[in-house]
């Protein structure tokens, strides 16, 4: 499935895909502040809900780094593209008790890993420099994203989050 979204995103012209990857990097941000709220109510360590409030908020400014570049070149609103985000963290509903943490804390690492190569890609083929420039600069940042979540998984795993 993540190839065949890859190329429908590909097929997409500059307006479409900052329309789309502001729309994702706004989800992302929901989901992280999603789960720091699951995280507090299972009574988790700080530390956990720290490290999603602050991967959530980092999410939205990423969305409106991106949309501010929109705006300057096509206006406020946003253009409906029927693609599923490919970097939506689909582990809300898996997060019920303290021992899916870890599933949940590896399924985001995937999707920060992925959303690190896409936009590592699209850079490459991109040719509007400061949209390749941003580009470049959200993939290091989905990468310290995937660090993060690393640290944290490796704090649970051996008990001390």
């Amino acid at each position: 499935m993540v190839v065949e979204i890859l190329n429908e995103i590909r097929k997409l012209n500059e307006r479409e895909l900052l329309s789309y990857w502001i729309k994702g990097e706004y989800e992302e941000a929901e989901t992280y502040w999603k789960l720091a709220e699951r995280a507090k109510e299972l009574g988790l360590p700080e530390r956990v809900l720290e490290t999603f409030k602050r991967l959530g908020d980092e999410s939205k400014r990423h969305g409106d780094e991106l949309y501010k570049i929109y705006r300057k070149n096509y206006g406020d609103e946003l253009v409906d593209v029927k693609i599923p985000n490919v970097e939506s963290l689909n582990v809300l509903g898996k997060f019920w008790k303290v021992e899916d943490l870890e599933d949940v804390l590896q399924i985001a690492m995937e999707s920060e890993k992925l959303a690190e190569t896409i936009y590592r890609k699209l850079a490459e083929e991109c040719e509007n420099d400061v949209l390749r420039e941003t580009y470049l600069k959200l993939a290091d940042v989905e990468r310290g994203h995937y660090e993060a979540l690393a640290r944290l998984r490796e704090a649970v795993n051996n008990g001390r989050p």
